[in-house]
C-alpha cells in the first residue's frame, strides 16, 4: 500500500495489480511432503498442507513484483479442495491468477497439477502489508498478553 498524507490523517492507496496477474511454483514431491512423514499409518502421498503451501507460494510470487520497500503479501483466506493423490517423485505445478481485488484483499484463483491431472483448486486471498509495521503490531499484541 502506498500512503498519502492529507491533513491530520494518512490515507492508504491500494496497489494497482492487473487482474490476470499470474504466479507459479513448481516442486518435486519428496517424502517430507507426504502424509506418511506426518503419521506412519498414512499413505505416502502429497499432503494437503504441502499442496496449499505451494499454492500460497504461487500467489505470493504473483504479488512480489508489486511490493515496494519492506512490503510483502500475507495470506488471509484459503478455500481449496484437494482432489487427487500424488506420489513421491511427481512434479507439482501450482498456479495462481489474480481474479479480483476489493480495495484491500487480492483474490486468486489457484490450481495444482501433477502432470496427469488437476490435484487441487480453489481460491486464496492475500493482502500487501509493510513487514516492519506488521511485526510491530505482533510485538505489541504479545506485550499486551504478557
Amino acid at each position: 500500500m502506498t500512503q498519502h498524507r492529507a491533513g491530520n490523517y494518512t490515507q492508504r492507496v491500494a496497489k494497482v495489480v492487473p487482474i490476470g496477474t499470474r504466479g507459479e511454483v513448481q516442486e518435486r514431491v519428496e517424502f517430507q511432503h507426504t502424509l506418511t512423514a506426518w503419521r506412519d499409518e498414512l499413505p505416502p502421498v502429497l499432503s494437503s498442507q504441502n499442496m496449499v503451501l505451494w499454492l500460497e507460494g504461487a500467489a505470493f510470487n504473483a504479488l512480489l513484483p508489486f511490493c515496494e520497500g519492506d512490503e510483502v503479501s500475507v495470506g488471509t483466506a484459503i478455500n481449496v479442495d484437494h482432489r487427487a493423490a500424488t506420489e513421491v517423485g511427481a512434479i507439482v505445478k501450482a498456479e495462481a491468477e489474480l481474479e479480483s481485488f476489493d480495495g484491500r484483499f487480492y483474490t486468486f484463483k489457484v490450481s495444482a497439477h501433477n502432470g496427469t491431472e488437476v490435484i487441487g483448486h480453489g481460491t486464496i486471498r492475500r493482502a500487501i502489508v509493510s513487514k516492519s509495521k506488521f511485526e510491530e503490531k505482533q510485538r505489541a499484541k504479545q506485550a499486551q498478553s504478557s
